[in-house]
């Protein structure tokens, strides 16, 4: 079978990379470099030619990851040429990750468009900058439609399509952790029942840092914590916004240092609901300037077991930051209905 795949295989039109048979994915989602409308034009113009040529009874959908609400330049030029355009956001509060209601979506659309006929074809493109969440989706569609098994290695075939530099450009943190966790919710459609879960409102009631990391250059840090997400209070808006932000007071912020404790319990006391974004930040003396120290994001609708322990190659740092936290640093997250 693999023999005959091979011996019919033909290469993808120019302007385009396969990722799976037909999805494909525009090859201009690879580049940091910004285009002229006429240089847009005349490549989306030609791929989609050839694309015609490739599949002649095709129907082509794309799906378009953008920011804002203003229609984007590559989708109004695909427009021209009688495609199906679905637009979807480029990160939930500044993670490459979309909410699992957005992800189910895209999920099921997927789905359902390539099962409807062997003719249906999928278009991939983001604007400037959104390779990252697009190489997730890519690779949530992979697992979820069980082209590929085990979270981490299509992560890695996913991102090695691009130069790895890319990556690094447009994130300052390495979003892998917080994206494999997603992925583990995607893989996790084989043994539940209900996929997703239901959303499971829970009041984050602190946070323990146990191993202090080194963000001040003397065994020490000054942390606050800020938390992103849906107001369970408001149904009607499920705008992500902020729900606990610590105040910058000299009461309340504390410093920390290696050799004075090994814990840290702080209190946070903030109902969320769905996905969350929890940012750790450490704060300077001044009580003004702040240094990023991890990130995490994840959904309530997973935890089971009212508490989320986190090592430190389970958050998002910055990329050259690994060092400055002790190898058994562990955060924490204590929650209760």
């Amino acid at each position: 079978m693999a023999l005959l795949r091979k011996l019919f295989y033909r290469k993808p039109p120019d302007g385009l990379l396969e990722i799976c048979e037909r999805v494909y994915v525009f090859d201009c989602c690879f580049t940091t470099d910004v285009w002229e409308e006429e240089n847009y034009k005349g490549y989306a113009g030609g791929v989609i030619s050839q694309l015609r040529d490739h599949y002649p009874d095709a129907s082509i959908l794309v799906f378009n990851f953008r920011e804002g609400v203003s229609q984007s330049l590559m989708a109004n030029i695909l427009s021209e040429y009688d495609l199906t355009i679905m637009d979807y956001p480029r990160h939930y509060e500044g993670c490459p990750l979309l909410s699992m209601e957005v992800m189910h979506h895209f999920l099921r659309s997927s789905e359902s468009w390539l099962s409807l006929g062997q003719q249906n074809v999928l278009l991939m493109h983001c604007e400037r900058g959104g390779w990252p969440v697009l190489a997730f989706m890519l690779a949530a569609l992979l697992i979820y439609r069980k082209h590929y098994t085990g979270e981490q290695k299509t992560l890695d075939m996913i991102y090695k399509q691009a130069p790895r530099e890319l990556l690094y450009l447009l994130q300052p943190l390495n979003p892998i952790p917080s994206q494999l966790r997603y992925l583990q919710y995607v893989a996790r459609r084989n043994v539940n029942m209900q996929w997703p879960p239901l959303d499971r409102a829970l009041t984050l009631d602190c946070i323990i840092i146990r191993a202090i990391p080194n963000f001040d250059g003397e065994g020490g840090c000054r942390p606050i914590f800020r938390i992103y997400g849906q107001d369970p209070f408001l149904v009607s808006d499920r705008a992500p916004k902020i729900l606990f932000s610590t105040p910058k007071r000299n009461k309340v912020v504390r410093h920390y240092k290696q050799a004075e404790c090994e814990l840290v319990k702080i209190d946070i006391n903030c109902n969320i609901q769905g996905d969350v974004v929890l940012e750790c930040i450490c704060l300077h003396d001044d009580l003004e300037r702040e240094q990023m120290m991890f990130r995490t994001m994840f959904n309530t609708a997973f935890i089971r077991s009212n508490i989320l322990i986190l090592n430190r190659d389970e958050l998002d740092t910055l990329w050259d930051a690994k060092d400055q936290f002790p190898k058994d640093f562990r955060a924490e997250v204590l929650l209760f209905v």
